[in-house]
């Protein structure tokens, strides 16, 4: 039944008085409430946040209070709307472009689009209660469109070289390398944003478990229950036996299970060329494919009925999964052997079994803890706008300072602030570009680590070092942390007001500087501790001029390969409850504090953060992220593909990650090139000549790719990374390094209109190729390849040795290849040629390419002519966007944009009037259009032009000769 209209609070208490009001809904300012017959929600919420977007709360109590939104900071709107009983005994709430159906007996929910479509059905529910902190709560999950084959994309950033997510497990949690962001856009133009803290699911809510948990293990001695472990020492066997499972996936994992006979694991590292075997077959009673994980540091191989299935290396004290699939029939054992050459790291082997077809295949959610389902609904016409849904949902991205899309160069770490100071010098006297150089971690005293000071030995004068950086015509960032040694007297000052954790210096954890110090996070999520924690900040660092910050460590890692059950007492309790509750969201209130501080203090100049961590929301806080201490492999070179372009189409759009990688083998750790320590430099042994040979190719590689992406940023720890330092003089290397380089900023007038529509339009840079053809099957699980803006096709070579590779070119369009000019016919792989020197770089039919000169940073020449590359074959349009680059201006209106389009069948170029204006605007301009056309090199004709025109903002047409 449908009651009279009344407020929403009223009436939720008349239905506390009288349970038979269940199956009834009421009509309130902002959507509907309905009170289902059955099901697990007694309550269920619609909001109107725009006429293309639902709020959706479930509630196990009717009227039931909750907290606020960490995450989005939009109020329903004041749209039109309607609600009305429609048939089969449900209830229907649409707005202008989106409908939403609840069945008043089950509280389930369908969406409607504009088209009167179907999109997104509830199949499924479940609300568990749970208890953390000793406060209720409920375990949730939610699932849609079961047996779908619509294509899901976003949920942060992760490491498993995956693309489409449909079919996908993905847990969302903090740590150094994913990044959780609780969003999914799909390839059928809807969205959905899941609000929750704490540890969530993409597909199966079930956590993958230990092997021994789902499966029968025989060893290979014919013994049930387990694994035939045996361990070698310098290449002699020293212990066989049988084990449970492969349990070495914590530190205390390691304690507690590792071999009494080989001595302690903290002696570990000193067994000489330990490696670690184990054998058994597996077998299961579900048949089907089981999703699998292998979870390990140092080298690790694994073989599956005498297949390798994977050869990985990390550093020992970061571990990361690596997921894998085997087939199971009913009955039939499938053997396992694994290979561990640990040098103190952590390794374990994870499963699940498989889910029915219908669910492994749809859009399901679920979280540990929560207060109810909550979540938000977007439908749009494509992908682009269903980002700019979220962006509407939980803030805009600021326009970044132009600056931040020129090259940064950094290392952990510039030990003094004459090599810092050294390195730019160095740009400088050859002529190179650059725009930001970087001092990371450990410039303060040893036992300093949140004092904010500098170690004045190392750095006598920090104001001059940054001021020397911006005589230069450059910028600085510092980084910042979270953490705090117990002994600062910031440390004493946070906790005597209760904003610092306290345990893990309560349970006397010492960290790895020196000796080790005990050390804790401070608590963000009040107000009054994040001013407190900028404050500390302002006049020791912030008065010196920096111009951007580094803010490490945000998920936190308070204390590394801790278990999850301890870990979670480690970064709470806070104002929202135990830490489990906001397990997700450090990073978005840690960039609060220093973005809230810098804005009041600064009010007129665009910031930059860049966070190793990131959650839903925190682009509104002048955030870019990067994807944490990855390594110097192949595998990890391409798994940052699909972890950049998925991370990019969760709506934050600017991304980066550690060129060449951050940690390496130490194969690669010596010599010349193989040593940051100047010190060190004459006396380390050289490289093997194959491992240098190698290393210089993967950096190389990896450098191509960084040169293509938001942010291009060389990082990383021992081996150097500086250009004059590891390419030899007059090498290809050198050479191909210094081309990219310079590429960059040719580009810079076409990569800052790219970042301009990030901020005016929620437009995304490194673009997942669906976005631009979604009407290509072929481009859906595509994973090493995307575009950079809308026009440049970039596929990064991953392989070593490889001097071709297959690139698929989309249909529906034409491609010319940047180098040659060959003309390709979208819609089919090409195999592309691939030199050390140059990546496969592709460029749209109809695109219009503003460049400009190389520049040693990006403000050099505001005046410099702007050459347009049209590539012929098809009609395309653009605009070339300007600013001033470093103030607000912009949001004050006072920026400029020039329109570009070209007609291919009459062969006009039109130059159309300048819209807006702003201090220090080129007002007269010239322009260089050079008519690309099949053959034609774009790499060796960037100063080319067929015509040259004077602009001064009006409207001019030029005909193709």
């Amino acid at each position: 039944m449908q009651l009279k209209q009344m407020t929403a609070v009223t009436w939720l208490a008349l239905v506390a008085m009288n349970p038979a009001l269940a199956g009834s809904f009421e009509k309130t300012a902002t959507g509907v409430v309905v009170l289902p017959d059955e099901g697990a929600a007694k309550e269920v919420r619609l909001e109107v946040m725009r006429d293309d977007i639902i709020h959706v709360v479930k509630l196990d109590q009717p009227g039931k209070k909750r907290s606020p939104s960490l995450m989005t900071v939009a109020a329903p709107c004041a749209c039109d709307f309607s609600v009305a009983k429609s048939a089969g005994d449900s209830v229907t709430l649409k707005a202008g472009k989106i409908s939403a159906t609840v069945s008043l007996k089950t509280g389930l929910v369908q969406f409607t689009n504009a088209k009167g479509e179907v999109f997104l059905r509830q199949a499924s529910e479940s609300m568990a209660p749970v208890t953390i902190g000793g406060k209720p709560y409920m375990a949730i999950k939610q699932g849609f469109n079961h047996g779908t084959k619509d294509a899901f994309y976003g949920l942060g950033q992760h490491q498993n070289g995956q693309m489409n997510m449909n079919g996908e497990d993905v847990t969302l949690a903090q740590h150094n390398m994913d990044v959780a962001v609780p969003f999914v856009v799909s390839d059928k133009n809807y969205g959905v944003l899941w609000d929750n803290n704490s540890i969530s699911r993409f597909g199966d809510a079930k956590p993958y478990g230990p092997m021994g948990r789902d499966l029968k293990l025989v060893d290979d001695q014919g013994k049930e229950g387990g694994l035939t472990a045996r361990y070698y020492v310098d290449g002699k066997l020293v212990l066989t036996r049988h084990e449970r499972d492969i349990a070495y996936q914590y530190l205390k994992d390691v304690a507690e299970n590792w071999p009494k006979e080989l001595g302690s694991s903290k002696d570990l590292k000193n067994l000489k060329d330990l490696k670690v075997v184990w054998d058994a077959t597996l077998s299961s009673d579900k048949p089907g494919v089981h999703k699998m994980q292998l979870y390990a540091s140092d080298y690790a191989t694994l073989t599956v009925d005498g297949k390798e299935v994977l050869d990985v290396w990390r550093q020992d004290w970061n571990p990361w999964y690596h997921n894998f699939e085997v087939k199971f029939a009913k009955g039939k054992p499938v053997k396992l052997h694994l290979e561990w050459k640990p040098s103190g790291g952590m390794v374990a082997i994870t499963h699940n079994d498989p889910l029915p077809e219908a669910e492994r295949h749809s859009l399901t959610f679920s979280s540990e803890v929560a207060e109810g389902i909550d979540y938000h609904v977007i439908s749009a016409d494509n992908m682009d706008k269903v980002i700019a849904g979220y962006r509407h949902l939980t803030g805009q991205a600021p326009m970044m300072p132009k600056w931040a899309y020129g090259y940064w160069q950094s290392r952990q770490t510039y030990g003094t602030q004459e090599q810092l100071l050294g390195v730019l010098r160095e740009h400088r006297k050859r002529g190179w570009p650059l725009d930001n150089i970087v001092q990371d971690w450990f410039y303060w005293p040893e036992n300093g680590w949140g004092s904010h000071d500098f170690d004045k030995a190392r750095f006598p004068d920090p104001k001059g070092m940054v001021d020397e950086v911006h005589k230069n015509k450059a910028r600085i960032m510092l980084s910042v942390w979270g953490k705090f040694y117990s002994n600062t007297d910031n440390y004493k000052e946070l906790a005597a007001k209760g904003h610092m954790w306290t345990k893990n210096v309560e349970d006397g954890a010492l960290d790895w500087v020196g000796p080790g110090y005990k050390n804790s996070h401070y608590d963000p999520y009040t107000q009054e501790a994040r001013d407190i924690y900028y404050r500390q900040m302002k006049s020791k660092l912030v008065d010196l001029g920096f111009d951007a910050w580094w803010m490490d460590n945000s998920e936190p890692d308070v204390l590394s390969n801790t278990r999850p059950a301890d870990f979670k007492k480690l970064i709470g309790p806070t104002v929202h409850g135990a830490g489990e509750v906001t397990f997700n969201s450090y990073s978005l209130q840690h960039t609060k504090a220093l973005i809230d501080g810098l804005n009041r203090d600064q009010p007129d100049t665009r910031q930059y953060i860049l966070s190793r961590s990131g959650f839903a929301g925190i682009q509104r806080n002048s955030v870019a992220v990067w994807s944490g201490d990855v390594v110097a492999r192949w595998n990890n070179l391409y798994d940052q593909i699909s972890a950049g372009v998925n991370f990019s189409m969760s709506g934050i759009p600017n991304w980066t990650h550690d060129i060449g990688g951050y940690a390496q083998e130490t194969r690669y750790q010596s010599g010349d090139v193989g040593s940051a320590q100047e010190n060190r430099a004459t006396t380390a042994a050289q490289m093997k000549p194959e491992d240098e040979k190698e290393w210089r190719e993967l950096n190389l590689r990896w450098f191509q790719f960084g040169a293509l992406t938001p942010q291009f940023r060389s990082h990383g720890e021992v081996v150097r990374r500086e250009i004059h330092l590891i390419s030899p003089e007059n090498s290809d290397m050198r050479e191909s390094m210094l081309w990219y380089l310079k590429l960059r900023y040719r580009l810079m007038p076409y990569i800052y209109s790219a970042a301009a529509d990030t901020h005016y339009n929620s437009g995304t840079i490194m673009r997942g190729l669906v976005m631009d053809f979604p009407n290509d099957e072929r481009v859906k699980d595509i994973k090493d390849q995307y575009l950079f803006g809308r026009d440049l096709l970039v596929a990064p070579v991953h392989v070593y040795g490889a001097r071709e590779r297959s690139v698929y070119m989309p249909k529906g369009a034409s491609w010319y290849d940047f180098y040659t000019g060959e003309l390709h016919k979208g819609g089919a792989s090409v195999v592309v040629k691939a030199p050390a020197t140059r990546m496969p770089l592709l460029v749209k039919a109809g695109a219009i390419l503003t460049m400009g000169p190389v520049t040693q940073y990006v403000d050099e020449k505001p005046d410099a002519p702007i050459t347009l590359k049209v590539y012929t074959g098809a009609d395309g349009q653009t605009s070339l966007y300007e600013d001033d680059g470093v103030t607000k201006a912009y949001e004050r209106g006072e920026s400029s944009r020039i329109p570009f389009s070209y007609n291919d069948k009459t062969g006009t170029l039109t130059i159309g009037d300048r819209a807006g204006q702003y201090k220090g605007m080129v007002a007269q301009r010239q322009f260089r259009v050079h008519f690309i056309k099949p053959g034609v090199s774009s790499s060796e004709s960037f100063d080319d032009a067929d015509q040259i025109v004077a602009y001064s903002g009006k409207a001019i047409t030029i005909k193709r000769k």
